[in-house]
């Protein structure tokens, strides 16, 4: 129960956080919909990734590893159908410019939004995971 609850905030902030980064992600009732997305999300995660995963898993292999984002962008998906005021439009990256680095203006549709919103998340997630071990 209490990894469960560790994976709900942790997706839930890491939704939000894909959600402030890049535009294209619309919460219905906003903070409402936000908690329902964390919990989708974290049972997604722990009952239809690891099928996925394993379905997934010689292409994950030949890949060595970097195809997992698609794995993750259709949980993204299923969870855009499991909750009605949850969708993802498009994936609009304003870009970055610092004295150190640059980032260009991105710009996805379709299914390489989910792709882009599913990076920025396993991203946020993998860096709380490897705070609190």
């Amino acid at each position: 129960m209490k990894t469960l609850f560790r994976h709900f905030l942790i997706d839930t902030f890491a939704i939000y956080i894909a959600s402030r980064v890049a535009h294209g992600m619309v919460f219905g009732e906003s903070y409402k919909t936000l908690i329902l997305a964390g919990i989708a999300m974290a049972g997604v995660s722990f009952l239809a990734k690891p099928v996925i995963n394993i379905l997934l898993l010689p292409i994950n292999l030949v890949t060595f590893g970097l195809f997992r984002w698609v794995s993750s962008a259709l949980v993204l998906y299923i969870i855009t159908l499991l909750i009605d005021d949850f969708r993802i439009t498009s994936f609009i990256f304003d870009g970055l410019e610092s004295a150190w680095i640059s980032i260009p203006m991105i710009h996805l549709t379709g299914i390489f939004s989910y792709i882009g919103f599913s990076f920025i998340i396993s991203v946020v997630t993998s860096f709380f995971y490897w705070l609190i071990k």
